[in-house]
């Protein structure tokens, strides 16, 4: 028998409050639907578009309790929220997206990549390490590699490349002696993403696949469509779909790739929610990946993900700000008609602190990442 779908003006509910929580807010809001944020900041970007704003732990029973009794379903931005929350919250009755069970197995790389792997798609080959001992053996399936630690890891934060086994024990300890998972290095050709939106087993839709290049280890610029051989574009998305079968998924998906030499592909990691680098969907497609979150998590079929021009993304970090927090020279993005600038509300600029984006659409790719560049080195 159907679900019966939920329509405006019901209250949504999201355990998050930053940009993603900002444009989920705007994309419900637009539907109109009504919105609650729970988040302990003050500040929470999302809370400029919110209806409610509980500034409180996402452990908090009271918070936890309102949601419960004031929403018709509920959902997150992020995947380093409580996982036990978001049970609780389902085992009241409240229909929550995705659920807690998916989202703790995307907090720890161990449990993503194990799931991974018994699904039957590819990883790069890796191996948990619990403690020091985990480092004694034969290593040389892995090396060189990358030591990352199984929780709580984003933007390449606490993840250390490492050489030799000696070079592993000393990454450990600098990590504190953290789970962690010791994963080879691959030859990559390029990375790329697909973002799938899933109600139901015959209700899916996948976005076309994002090239994206990283800086630091934060996603700079999102190409698309990605400049790879439609067959291997083809086989993402695939798999991205397969994955969110096996994990009986709702919600919006974000799966990132390996694209290797002689066209292998292999997972990377999830995101069980909407991506950075599905952010070129705000302007470059028919429906966005926000509008996916509130359409799943409602009930609702998954809108078209068909492509209306080629686009790249251009993550916008507080390091473009100047000194004292001088702000860009929006006037070079802003007279540009192709382009579209989006900000997340942010109070204080910081290096590496991602405080917008723009988007630029052109006939091609190429065209797009030509013009996207020259305003990045123009906005100081």
């Amino acid at each position: 028998m159907a679900v019966k779908p939920i329509l405006p003006p019901a209250m949504l509910g999201i355990l998050g409050g930053g940009q993603l929580g900002r444009m989920f807010a705007t994309a419900a809001k637009t539907m109109g639907y009504r919105v609650t944020v729970l988040d302990p900041d003050q500040n929470a970007p999302a809370a400029d578009f919110a209806d409610v704003h509980i500034a409180k732990p996402y452990t908090d029973p009271d918070a936890l309790a309102e949601l419960a009794r004031t929403c018709a379903a509920i959902t997150t931005e992020f995947e380093n929220v409580n996982a036990d929350s978001m049970r609780w919250l389902a085992a009241q009755g409240v229909p929550v997206s995705p659920s807690g069970d998916c989202v703790a197995i995307a907090q720890d790389r161990v449990a993503e990549k194990t799931f991974i792997r018994n699904a039957g798609l590819a990883t790069a080959p890796f191996l948990a390490i619990n403690n020091a001992g985990d480092l004694n053996g034969d290593l040389s399936a892995y090396l060189p590699g990358i030591l990352k630690t199984a929780r709580l890891g984003y933007d390449g934060k606490g993840q250390v490349r490492v050489k030799t086994a000696e070079e592993a024990r000393l990454a450990l300890s600098d990590l504190k002696h953290q789970p962690c998972v010791l994963e080879k290095m691959m030859p990559l050709v390029a990375e790329v993403s697909a973002i799938v939106a899933r109600t139901s087993k015959t209700e899916i839709a996948c976005f076309p696949v994002a090239e994206n290049q990283h800086v630091g280890g934060i996603l700079d610029v999102s190409i698309v469509p990605a400049r790879v051989e439609a067959a291997i574009a083809e086989r993402a998305r695939q798999m991205a779909m397969q994955l969110a079968e096996k994990l009986n998924y709702v919600g919006v998906l974000a799966v990132e790739f390996f694209v290797l030499e002689g066209d292998e592909l292999v997972i990377n990691e999830m995101a069980p929610r909407p991506h950075n680098s599905g952010h070129y969907t705000l302007d470059a497609t028919l429906t966005s990946q926000f509008e996916q979150q509130v359409r799943t998590m409602c009930h609702l079929y998954p809108g078209k993900t068909d492509l209306l021009r080629p686009a790249v993304m251009v993550n916008l970090l507080g390091d473009v700000w100047g000194e004292h927090g001088a702000e860009p020279r929006w006037d070079v993005l802003l007279t540009a008609p192709n382009t579209k600038l989006h900000l997340y509300g942010k109070k204080d600029a910081r290096a590496g602190r991602k405080m917008g984006h723009f988007n630029v659409l052109a006939a091609s790719a190429d065209a797009a990442l030509e013009q996207a560049e020259a305003i990045k080195d123009t906005l100081r």
